[in-house]
């Protein structure tokens, strides 16, 4: 978890509201989730990004204490080794600071909006005053949101900082009674999550209690593509054999009942005419006779020619794409065997 502190420091005098807005989000594994559908080879990134963008954009920019160039509206990517860094930006008689520790495979959002305006405050009368919370607009599930608050107050007393997250499933993990925490959104899908901020002084005075809140919205991870499973696939033996692995098929399709076999049959090079269409009936026959699955979750595909008779077995969930057959023998190439003499039956018989 990255540790922040963030500081500003101000000309004397200077009178302007400033908006802040941060979120630490993952980078390349979305959630803990989605890693366990990631590719097995894909490799861990060894640094981290930050996200960086202001409004207005074209305020100079400092990381470690060295320029690097100016904010702009839209979002600008930086890389940056593992390891605690420091970003400064230099607003009008305001530097924005924050410190914290980058971790690779991870990226930092950071977004800024300034708007200079007077505040009529009194020296004498420090309440009320100007409370504003930022926050991302959006996350994916399972980003960390920063809600950032800005408070002007010009009294000498310390602030108290009361955060409420909702919905329940949000939690803070950082930051809680301080003017910024951050938020894991892991599991709450396609919800907001609000942050609520209630800033007082201590003194027990109404004026000197204010509230504001910020919302980001969570958009959910897709869930990984349901795939077809290609079961079982053989050159048919001797049909008591063909029954025994139509058998598991049947058991798979009991076991899921939301999915469909698809069986798909090849007749060979010098198979008889027909052979595939044979081959299919026989086992259609026997799974919705024989072993009872509803021919409605069964499909049967005369899937052209290969070397041989051939049978591909194939379970199909729900959503998946059905599979398609891949004969490798034109139906130019085929020289199917003659068809055997019959027997011509002498008077005795």
């Amino acid at each position: 978890m990255a540790k922040s502190q963030t500081t500003r420091s101000t000309a004397p005098g200077a009178k302007f509201a400033f908006v802040a807005l941060v979120a630490l989000s993952l980078l390349f594994v979305q959630s803990v989730n989605s890693e366990a559908h990631a590719s097995p080879d894909k490799k861990r990134p060894n640094y981290g990004r930050v996200k960086l963008s202001t409004n207005p954009g074209g305020f100079p920019v400092l990381i470690d204490g060295q320029p690097a160039g100016s904010t702009t509206a839209s979002e600008r990517l930086i890389d940056l080794a593992p390891g605690p860094h420091t970003i400064e930006i230099l607003f009008p008689q305001e530097r924005w600071t924050r410190e914290f520790i980058v971790s690779a495979g991870r990226i930092y959002c950071i977004g800024l909006a300034y708007a200079p305006r007077s505040i009529p405050l009194p020296a004498a009368l420090p309440c009320p005053y100007p409370v504003n919370v930022s926050a991302p607009s959006q996350v994916a599930d399972g980003e960390v949101i920063t809600f950032a608050s800005n408070v002007s107050y010009s009294g000498s007393s310390a602030l108290n900082y009361t955060w409420t997250i909702s919905p329940a499933g949000a939690r803070i993990i950082s930051g809680a009674g301080t003017p910024s925490i951050m938020v894991d959104s892991t599991g709450v899908g396609n919800q907001p999550v609000t942050a609520i901020l209630v800033v007082d002084d201590g003194s027990g005075e109404r004026a000197c209690r204010q509230t504001a809140q910020a919302i980001t919205n969570v958009t959910a991870i897709p869930p990984p593509p349901v795939k077809s499973r290609l079961y079982d696939q053989f050159e048919p033996p001797a049909f008591d054999d063909v029954k025994a692995r139509l058998d598991n098929l049947a058991i798979e399709l009991q076991n899921a009942p939301t999915a469909q076999g698809h069986v798909i049959v090849y007749a060979g090079r010098r198979s008889r005419a027909g052979q595939a269409d044979r081959l299919m009936e026989r086992a259609r026959q026997y799974l919705v006779t024989e072993r009872g699955i509803d021919s409605s979750r069964l499909v049967f595909t005369n899937g052209g020619y290969r070397e041989t008779d051939y049978f591909e077995l194939w379970l199909v969930p729900q959503g998946a794409e059905v599979p398609t057959a891949t004969p490798s023998v034109s139906a130019g190439e085929v020289q199917p065997a003659p068809a055997a003499p019959r027997r011509r039956r002498s008077r005795r018989e």
